[in-house]
């Protein structure tokens, strides 16, 4: 038996009171929510915003005061010796990206408890203003952090490294549930990995080590991170390695991964030329196969065994086999002019320099013409054009002399690529392979977000393993979640971190009733911002309750200015 008592009976948004009792009718359950009545398809329906059952009877009456008056505010500040109206907290992105997560089942797996909460608070914090954990306390203060996720205890700094450890020791759990929850038993075949490096800006990390970085800053450790993606391009898993483990390393991992814990059976890895080699093919468990591209001197070595020949690079995928393994062929016109300009660009730039070593050895004529040679020799080398470019002089003036045969050699293959596969041609096609190496890019976008766009991986402000493994699966949980947004804002000009910026505005009104606690009341928001709600289909609730909980800081500016 269950009775319904409405409360607040206001159009939309009303505060509604459950009592159910079990089967036997000993024990009576009692609930509080906050409901919202709504029209989908000319039907009327309801739908919960928000779990009251644990708020207090003053923080209740003060809710229901604000619905009563949600049409005009005047009236509640005009009942001054009972109610006291103040600037709130920051509502609109951290109520928006939470809807998002909920959506993307990121809350569900975090779970209900404080850790889980704290969690997706980082998660949240990530999306809006990239920092440390110092700077996601701080933005706990001026968003309604606590009020939307329901976060009743207070928490600082430690809290949230803790709360790194929990993500770390539960990581596999999260990802596993994560990706049940996405894909069921329609489990995917084809599985997107590569690679990336975060350099460091100290030496005390657990992953720290030197090895290739690709941010191009020398001498500066650094950690590797995997991202494994499913075949849409949405983030399943990611790894940390240490910072001088090699990409093919990381592979056998990923495999286990996905053999292991996701349950997979039939699956295509696709990965690029420097992941997945020939050990890592010979190792690959029945049931899996793989796509990848391989290096120019193995192109030119199956065009000496006759394999392939050039005419099969096209504009047009064309394709040869040897023995059980497929080679897929092209030729990029586009790469191909961009090859071209960087030559002659590279050429330009040595033929300057050339000019400015003859007006210093004209200048200078106790200068040495070898030194000069010596040094145009070297420029040569650095931008690679010294296999058909030579420097040669004459009475003490220097000279650039193509070897057009050297170049014929060089630019045969500009714009060729081939890529390599065990797939059948009853499973995929020519152009499928093709196409599906290509879905790379989702990955490096990926990383281009997380390390240099919105999310900003970097500088990674922890050192224990456990607090880096906890801080890149933050990063990568708000990936997906910038993701779903890019894609539901795709419309409107402008980025993801404007739309938040734009929503960020859209502030609280705290409602204040004397002896009868305090509740955030939301205001219209703004056209611009209810275009963007609109789009991600979320509606703003007109009242919430709000929770007096200590989130402070442990560290002090004031402190560190003396």
């Amino acid at each position: 038996m269950t009775i319904k008592i409405i409360f607040c009976n206001i159009v939309g948004m009303h505060i509604v009171e459950n009592r159910s009792a079990d089967k036997k009718g000993k024990k009576i359950y009692h609930s509080i929510l906050l409901r919202e009545s709504y029209r989908e398809n000319g039907k009327v329906k309801k739908r919960t915003i928000a779990n009251l059952s644990n708020c207090t009877p003053e923080e209740i009456a003060a809710m229901k005061l604000a619905l009563k008056h949600k049409e005009n505010l005047a009236e509640l500040g005009s009942i001054k010796d009972s109610i006291e109206l103040q600037e709130g907290l920051s509502v609109g992105a951290v109520y928006t990206v939470y809807q998002v997560a909920k959506s993307l089942g990121i809350e569900k797996v975090l779970g209900s408890g404080v850790e889980g909460k704290l969690a997706l608070w980082q998660v949240i914090a990530r999306v809006i203003d990239q920092g440390s954990r110092l700077s996601a306390v701080r933005l706990a203060q001026s968003h309604a952090a606590c009020d939307v996720l329901d976060i009743r205890v207070g928490f600082d700094e430690n809290s949230l490294y803790d709360n790194l450890h929990w993500l770390a020791q539960n990581q596999e759990e999260i990802e596993k549930n994560l990706f049940t929850l996405r894909r069921g038993q329609n489990k995917p075949r084809l599985f997107l990995y590569d690679v990336t490096s975060s350099y460091l800006e100290g030496d005390k990390n657990h992953f720290g080590a030197y090895g290739y970085n690709r941010d191009g800053k020398k001498g500066k450790k650094q950690i590797v991170i995997g991202l494994l993606c499913d075949e849409y391009g949405e983030p399943v898993s990611t790894e940390v390695f240490s910072g001088n483990t090699q990409d093919p390393q990381t592979f056998a991992s990923q495999v286990r991964k996905v053999a292991e814990c996701f349950g997979c059976t039939e699956v295509t890895f696709v990965g690029d030329r420097g992941m997945i080699k020939s050990m890592q093919i010979e190792d690959l468990p029945e049931g899996f196969h793989y796509i990848t591209a391989i290096t120019k001197p193995q192109i030119e070595s199956l065009l000496k065994k006759g394999v392939i020949q050039l005419g099969l690079f096209e504009e047009q995928v064309c394709e040869a086999q040897e023995d059980q393994v497929r080679y897929v062929l092209r030729r990029n016109p586009v790469r191909v002019k961009e090859i071209e300009r960087s030559r002659f660009s590279k050429y330009e730039t040595i033929g300057k320099f050339v000019e400015k070593k003859n007006r210093y050895l004209l200048d200078h004529p106790r200068a040495k013409v070898l030194t000069g040679i010596k040094e145009v020799t070297k420029k040569m080398v650095s931008l690679k054009v010294a296999k058909w470019l030579n420097v040669k002089a004459q009475d003490r003036v220097l000279s650039l002399e193509k070897n057009e045969e050297a170049l014929k050699e060089e630019s045969f293959l500009d714009g060729c690529y081939a890529i390599k596969t065990d797939l059948s041609k009853e499973t995929a096609d020519s152009q499928m392979v093709h196409d599906r190496y290509k879905d790379l890019i989702e990955v490096e976008m990926a990383f281009r977000d997380c390390k240099t766009g919105n999310l900003e991986v970097r500088p990674v402000f922890v050192r224990t393993e456990n607090s880096t493994r906890g801080h890149v699966l933050v990063v990568m949980l708000a990936y997906m979640i910038i993701r779903k947004l890019r894609q539901l804002w795709a419309k409107f000009d402008l980025t993801v971190e404007e739309g938040l910026n734009q929503l960020s505005t859209l502030c609280s009104i705290e409602v204040m009733v004397k002896d009868h606690g305090s509740c955030l009341k939301i205001p219209r928001p703004r056209a611009k911002s209810q275009e963007l709600l609109k789009a991600l289909d979320i509606k703003m609730p007109l009242v919430l309750p709000h929770r007096e909980v200590n989130v402070v800081t442990r560290k002090k500016l004031t402190q560190q200015r003396k």
